[in-house]
């Protein structure tokens, strides 16, 4: 893991850094559009201005005051759906550095410690090192299906992990 590495919860211009993060990524990896710079920023945005303690959480990983990546949990829709993994994403010269695989372990330490019995998260198929985590963390692929967004055609993939199984 990184040297001097911390995880925090929202500061001032978490949501910004995570945004840029995004943007950058999937831009120019996947070719996304600006509608998906939109979306993420809209979506963070909206959902940093409700955390509820308990409920949600954001986490955001800073080796010094360079961003290293983030993972949130939205309890909003809990009682019908789950919770929801969201904005899970580790920069390029953090990965394979265990920043992915401590962000993704305290999220689910704080969704059993709260007692959420499912959390969801949608990705899409192509994203095979992230895919591999969640899978080793008890994720299952329960749903594919292809989606017409941010410019393209993106065949999405759902997965679900219980927390007794």
């Amino acid at each position: 893991m990184a040297g001097g590495l911390r995880v925090s919860g929202f500061f001032p211009g978490a949501v910004e850094m995570i945004v840029r993060s995004h943007a950058a990524y999937y831009g120019e990896r996947w070719g996304f559009d600006i509608s998906f710079e939109e979306q993420v920023r809209a979506e963070l945005t909206e959902f940093a201005e409700r955390l509820e303690a308990g409920r949600d959480l954001l986490l955001v990983a800073m080796d010094g005051d360079r961003f290293a990546g983030s993972v949130a949990i939205d309890g909003s829709c809990a009682v019908e759906r789950g919770v929801r993994l969201r904005w899970y994403i580790v920069e390029p010269e953090y990965r394979a550095r265990g920043v992915g695989k401590r962000l993704l372990a305290d999220a689910l330490e704080f969704c059993d410690g709260a007692g959420f019995e499912t959390v969801y998260l949608w990705t899409f198929r192509g994203l095979d090192r992230a895919r591999a985590l969640y899978e080793s963390a008890g994720f299952h692929l329960v749903e594919e299906r292809d989606a017409e967004q941010w410019g393209g055609v993106i065949p999405e993939q759902l997965f679900e992990r219980k927390r007794n199984g």
